[in-house]
């Protein structure tokens, strides 16, 4: 697959002498257990065939050990030119110094997205884009963290009274935390008290639609349009019935809100409906029509719950994999809260907590690939981008970039505790980066403080005898089949 992709004239790497890694290896432990499970490397490199065929249900099986150190590469399927940008200074000017020239997502994305978001932000672009950004940002003020946090750390808290009650202590993790995030952001950014079945309902419909769709589409992998003309009408089927109960969901949401009585406090909703601005004194915008309201409500709950979910899960999975860092992380939160539940002033000084977080959405981050198409002509390290070139930045590859990280394949928080320079924005974007960064960056981050420090203060978490860990990776990165695990409580 190396030849395909990247052969000998198309691979951009620099030699490492007089580079200066972000974490020396005298600063960092060395971890005394093996790696964290990872894509084998060598098998995706040795035939270009079978890594393609893999690719379309692993997004991270083509990639070989080159790309793990390449600045930049390209390759062309059929009549589709592909660039990846591999190194800060690429990734700054595709998504910060050439934004409007890279601002459309790719074709593969668009189709993928379009069916369940419409024209909702994530997938939307130019003018839009900026009138939707505008619409959704107050629901993400600094000023509002605070009661969010509060409600993050109760509702992290009842699961934790649930788990309590469990006479085996038998959980499928990566549902527990997708069930939990997901009445987060409805309580939360929506305003509404979502019941566990609604919760449950949209954790299914979104994991039944990663299935159905297909994410290597040959129409756009190849640039051949007509080939949409001969999509799989049973894949189609599948993917339409999965939207359905997060639609459902989704309007439940907005007719409760419309029926409620107003209660003064500025949600989501308030401002996409009734077009408030957040700011006190400000005039109030044209609302969105129901249907444009529902698009973008769809993103923030998804982007909201599937990505901390999954970061979560993945977090669980580590500190069982390095009990070192688990006796760490206890001691930190006992330390720092003794017997009482965390709360958003502790954030602050959750140093380690924080730390393990931050390094899990490194080894697995949340996208694990971000495509855009290319409007006009450019020229990126030499490469010529042409109109309608796709446009790769892969955060599964710069986060375990080997010239970016030491050791970049082992689970080590310490590289995230203060007292270390932060990694380069532009090499480290679990939120993206650029004017695309995520809405939800710190919502995201502090959720996923307080809701690890409330469970991990209350429980530990073994994974189940003989269930191997796989990794899946389609429109967000999950482990496959779940996360079996056993709990068993530190304290009442």
């Amino acid at each position: 697959m190396d030849d395909l992709i990247m052969g000998k004239q198309s691979l951009d790497v620099e030699e490492f002498r007089g580079v200066e890694p972000r974490v020396t290896p005298s600063t960092i432990p060395s971890p005394p257990l093996t790696d964290p499970v990872k894509i084998d490397r060598e098998a995706a490199g040795e035939n270009r065939f079978r890594a393609l065929l893999a690719g379309r249900n692993n997004l991270l099986a083509v990639w070989g050990p080159k790309a793990y150190r390449a600045k930049s590469f390209e390759f062309r399927f059929l009549r589709q030119h592909y660039l990846v940008c591999n190194s800060p200074d690429t990734v700054k000017r595709v998504f910060l110094e050439e934004h409007d020239n890279y601002d459309r997502k790719s074709p593969q994305m668009r189709h993928a997205l379009e069916p369940l978001l419409g024209d909702g932000l994530f997938v939307s672009d130019g003018e839009l884009w900026k009138e939707r950004r505008a619409y959704c940002a107050p629901a993400f003020e600094n000023t509002l963290l605070p009661e969010y946090a509060t409600i993050m750390a109760e509702s992290a808290q009842e699961l934790a009274d649930h788990w309590a009650t469990l006479p085996d202590g038998r959980v499928d993790m990566l549902n527990e935390m997708a069930r939990l995030t997901a009445r987060i952001i409805g309580r939360t950014v929506f305003g509404d008290n979502v019941a566990d079945s609604e919760a449950a309902q949209v954790v299914k419909g979104f994991t039944d639609y990663q299935h159905s769709i297909e994410q290597l589409s040959l129409a756009d992998t190849f640039g051949l349009p007509f080939l949409r003309w001969f999509r799989s009408p049973m894949r189609h089927s599948q993917s339409q019935k999965a939207i359905r109960p997060v639609h459902e969901v989704i309007d439940h949401i907005i007719d409760r809100h419309a029926r409620a009585p107003r209660s003064g406090r500025l949600t989501l909703l308030s401002f996409l409906l009734q077009g408030d601005t957040g700011r006190l004194g400000a005039e109030k915008r044209c609302p969105l029509s129901k249907t444009a309201a529902r698009n973008e409500a769809i993103v923030m709950f998804m982007a909201g719950h599937e990505t901390t979910a999954n970061s979560l899960a993945w977090t669980w999975y580590l500190l069982d994999h390095s009990p070192h860092v688990a006796a760490k992380l206890h001691e930190e939160l006992d330390r720092v809260l003794g017997n009482r539940p965390p709360a958003f002033e502790d954030v602050a000084n959750l140093h380690y907590t924080r730390a393990v977080f931050e390094e899990a959405m490194r080894l697995y981050p949340p996208v694990p690939l971000l495509s855009r198409q290319a409007r006009e002509g450019d020229e990126i390290r030499g490469r010529q981008v042409h109109p309608g070139s796709i446009i790769l930045v892969i955060p599964w590859l710069l986060h375990r970039h080997e010239q970016y990280w030491d050791k970049p394949d082992s689970f080590i928080p310490e590289r995230f505790l203060p007292s270390l320079a932060r990694p380069d924005k532009f090499v480290y974007l679990p939120f993206s980066v650029g004017r695309r960064v995520c809405l939800g960056m710190r919502f995201g981050l502090t959720e996923g403080i307080l809701c690890l420090a409330t469970l991990a203060q209350r429980f530990r978490a073994r994974l189940h005898a003989g269930h191997k860990v796989e990794i899946e990776c389609r429109l967000t990165l999950r482990p496959q089949g779940g996360l079996p695990m056993i709990l068993k409580a530190r304290r009442p």
